[in-house]
């Protein structure tokens, strides 16, 4: 079988979905060696992402997300020959001679289209069609799946369940020397909660904030917070919290963190505090326990789904409820240890080369079907 991944993107954005493909991509090619794959890359993309016998790079001229893709990919993909294409973007080309996979990672473009530029708003609207059409759908999680059935009316049937993992870097480190050295790249203090992802609203970053100001006054603790992540839209009202509350100092933004480091920065601090009101997944929590560090997360959408029992678990909109899950686990060693070991444990569920062979079992049912 000829099995073509749309793989533009990780030219373009190395986070995000563009991990997932190149994550997927690895492990693909370190478990099938029979069927060929036909990697659509960015022509500006020179080194190919895999490079195994039955892997082939294609360099394709059409962008991501361009306003004309519909019109110049299929021109592309169309003489290859593909059984499937599988696009881990969301939107495959409408027009095809070939069997459809897609990936959709989150709606959070539908439940939160204040997010969308004029551009992103063209792209993602396509949705509904992308999942009318397509032959068949992977969803990152169950929460994901039952979006896309309550929002877009696919059938259950439609839709496979292949969790995302840890990139396998993350991991428990105990060379102090490397530690010191991310510690005094980033000048951070020896003891910190660590917050990881996009600073926008459905991060909510502002209630995390108000939570470690109850913190500091009623718990009397002097841990430093680190937030590490761009600046996504609506940024302003996080640093405009920071000022009301006088956290000036107590708080220190790193802005994007190269992926390399962000094992080390996990590894350094004390938890992570993740209270976003809406993630398709969520891998930074996976992440820091994949590192040991206990985790605090909110018990909404696909959170607890990742999580399982191995964190503390929390409503996103009580502030006192988050503030005292930050002084448990900075305080109770005992309740440390657990969550770290069951954290260990939890991540290990997940993994790319079990992702590979669900992701292989989909293109095979439908290339066959």
């Amino acid at each position: 079988m000829r099995i073509g991944i749309d793989a533009r993107l990780v030219y373009y954005r190395q986070a995000g979905i563009g991990q997932y493909i190149l994550r997927l991509a690895e492990a693909l090619a370190g478990t099938d060696q029979e069927n060929e794959f036909i990697l659509l890359q960015s022509r500006k993309h020179k080194q190919a992402i895999v490079e195994q016998p039955n892997f082939r790079r294609v360099s394709l001229w059409t962008p991501s997300h361009h306003r004309l893709e519909q019109w110049t990919l299929p021109v592309e993909v169309s003489p290859l020959g593909l059984d499937v294409l599988h696009s881990p973007d969301f939107i495959p080309p409408f027009r095809r001679n070939c069997q459809s996979v897609i990936t959709v990672h989150d709606l959070a473009f539908l439940f939160y289209p204040s997010i969308l530029t004029k551009e992103s708003a063209r792209y993602y609207g396509q949705i509904d069609q992308a999942v009318r059409d397509t032959d068949h759908i992977i969803a990152v999680s169950k929460s994901t799946k039952r979006d896309i059935v309550h929002c877009l009316g696919a059938p259950e049937t439609k839709i496979t369940v292949i969790y995302e993992a840890a990139n396998p870097i993350y991991r428990p480190l105990d060379d102090e020397r490397l530690l010191r050295q991310v510690r005094q790249k980033y000048h951070l203090p020896d003891d910190f909660i660590l917050f990881v992802s996009t600073i926008e609203p459905r991060k909510n970053v502002p209630t995390l904030l108000r939570a470690y100001r109850q913190l500091l006054d009623s718990y009397k603790r002097s841990e430093v917070l680190v937030l590490a992540g761009e600046r996504g839209w609506l940024f302003e009202e996080v640093f405009a919290v920071v000022e009301d509350l006088g956290l000036e100092s107590n708080t220190l933004f790193l802005g994007r963190v190269p992926v390399e480091d962000l094992p080390y920065l996990y590894n350094a601090a004390r938890l992570l505090a993740h209270p976003a009101v809406y993630e398709g997944f969520g891998l930074p929590p996976l992440e820091a326990m994949a590192c040991g560090t206990p985790v605090v997360v909110s018990n909404v959408s696909s959170l607890p789904e990742v999580v399982g029992d191995a964190a503390l678990l929390v409503d996103p909109d009580d502030i006192s409820e988050l503030t005292v899950a930050l002084w448990r686990l900075l305080t109770d060693e005992g309740l440390r240890a657990e969550m770290r070991e069951k954290g260990l444990k939890r991540a290990a569920f997940f993994s790319w080369e079990k992702a590979a062979r669900e992701t292989l079992g989909v293109y095979m049912k439908v290339g066959e079907g």
